[in-house]
């Protein structure tokens, strides 16, 4: 497989979803503004949706989206428009919701290139923190709420309009377990791979890549349910390559591409996938300068390094490449078994997007 060509075409393919989506995007906050039932007096209340829309407006790379949008394509000559357009807003008023909630537990200053939503608050009220912390959560819920909202508004029937709602509440609640999970991993010092695994499973793959795929053929009037162990497979193994290249950024990649701090995963003392690896193999002394820096809020520039150097000497950078890249081949794969029920140019897709969710940024 040629990886440019590939990671090429896949990027014209979402960033054509991207465009139309976020056209879309934009005249959805234009209409609820026409509707939405928020007290006349209150000046918080439209400032929270502002801050919805500025966050869900500024965007990612939409790969969610994509995913809803090819899922439905899987099945030729089937679906409705309607129906994948309402999925396609809830994922990303869903998602929304999980980055609003995942920057206040992060405590973290940027997303998306900009300002998170829980600091925009802590800089404009600055003299009231706790009333930041509080409107923040509540614009992460109003997120939520909204992308449970535009479902029951969807003229689509209700059979569908039923599954739509119970795949979405599985995938939020799915997140937030993983969330929790993802704390507690930090309370059992060096974690196993298996367990990284999980948290990757239930924090990420599931929202990011499952739902969006259960509800893409559920927008083509077909039963996810027939497909359910293969795309359980497949989201497994894209979410852990996702997890594995996000961690390998977090350490190593541009601020500038990213949109947020190379060094938050060493100053909160988060075992990452490279982290647990180097912690494993350091020698003593290694072992004592990461024990002095990692989860340390203070910890320099210079002190970061240091940790990136033991990475990059234990040759763990490395390795983290090459599992990364196992992960969405064993994706791809998976998606190749598709071609007995899928249409081909959709099985492509699937089969390619691992491979420019590893290559991107990198």
């Amino acid at each position: 497989m040629n990886t440019t060509v590939v990671t090429d075409e896949m990027g014209r393919r979402i960033s054509g979803h991207r465009d139309r989506f976020q056209a879309l995007f934009k005249s959805y906050f234009h209409s609820l503004r026409g509707s939405w039932d928020a007290p006349g007096l209150s000046h918080f209340a439209p400032e929270a949706l502002d801050r919805v829309e500025e966050l869900a407006l500024r965007g990612g790379k939409r790969q969610r989206v994509a995913f809803v949008y090819e899922a439905m394509s899987l099945v030729p000559g089937t679906g409705r428009q309607d129906a994948v357009d309402t999925a396609a807003l809830s994922i990303e008023l869903l998602q929304a919701h999980l980055l609003i909630h995942d920057d206040i537990i992060d405590d973290a200053p940027t997303r998306r290139g900009g300002p998170s939503t829980y600091y925009a608050y802590r800089n404009t009220i600055p003299d009231r923190p706790q009333h930041a912390l509080g409107l923040a959560l509540l614009t992460g819920d109003l997120a939520l709420t909204l992308s449970l909202q535009v479902i029951a508004d969807a003229a689509l029937p209700a059979w569908m309009a039923q599954t739509m709602t119970q795949w979405q509440l599985t995938a939020a609640t799915s997140t937030v377990l993983g969330q929790i999970f993802d704390l507690e991993r930090d309370f059992l010092g060096i974690p196993d791979e298996d367990l990284l695994h999980s948290v990757c499973d239930y924090k990420a793959a599931r929202s990011s890549a499952l739902a969006p795929l259960q509800l893409g053929l559920l927008a083509a009037e077909q039963d996810p349910r027939e497909h359910d162990e293969s795309l359980r497979r497949y989201a497994w193994a894209f979410g852990v390559s996702g997890q594995m290249r996000d961690d390998y950024l977090s350490l190593f990649g541009d601020e500038k591409i990213t949109g947020k701090p190379a060094t938050a995963d060493v100053r909160d003392g988060r075992v990452t996938y490279p982290i647990r690896t180097v912690l494993l193999t350091a020698s003593l002394s290694e072992r004592k300068v990461l024990d002095s820096v990692l989860g340390r809020p203070d910890a320099s520039d210079a002190d970061v390094d240091d940790v990136r150097q033991i990475i990059r000497d234990h040759r763990v950078d490395r390795t983290l490449l090459t599992d990364m890249r196992r992960y969405a081949e064993r994706a791809s794969q998976e998606a190749a078994t598709w071609s007995s029920w899928g249409e081909a140019e959709a099985v492509a897709f699937f089969r390619g997007v691992p491979v420019w969710g590893m290559e991107r940024l990198l």
